[in-house]
């Protein structure tokens, strides 16, 4: 069971990570999508910091990066980068997410932050 609810975190932001860029997917395709689409992963990668914390956050941006140079860039289905551009709002997109994460992480700490401080203040 430990295993478990360690795992949990990781399959949540994956899964969130696949749902978001399923849909990015899918308004690239039908040719109603934004120019670029990497930065609507920001606000699932924020929530997932919010309730998860750090590492489960940082797995979702290394996955979000990934899925979007896949899915979302030319040429599709190739971790090639295309232009200087597309290099420039996935670096872009690197950085800002980490910055929110570590803005998250340290203005709204996660609930399993919370129950440890009370277990050391209380202990």
């Amino acid at each position: 069971m430990d295993k478990v609810t360690r795992t949990a975190p990781l399959a949540v932001s994956i899964a969130v990570i696949a749902t978001v860029t399923a849909i990015l997917w899918y308004a690239k395709v039908e040719q109603f999508g934004p120019d670029n689409p990497v930065f609507f992963y920001l606000l699932p990668i924020t929530a997932v910091a919010l309730l998860y914390g750090r590492l489960p956050a940082l797995i979702g941006v290394i996955a979000a990066f990934v899925c979007a140079d896949f899915f979302l860039y030319d040429p599709l289905y190739s971790l090639d980068i295309y232009s200087r551009a597309e290099f420039g709002d996935l670096s872009c997109f690197l950085l800002v997410a980490m910055i929110g994460i570590k803005c998250a992480t340290k203005l709204f700490p996660s609930a399993k932050m919370r129950t440890a401080r009370r277990r050391i203040i209380a202990g």
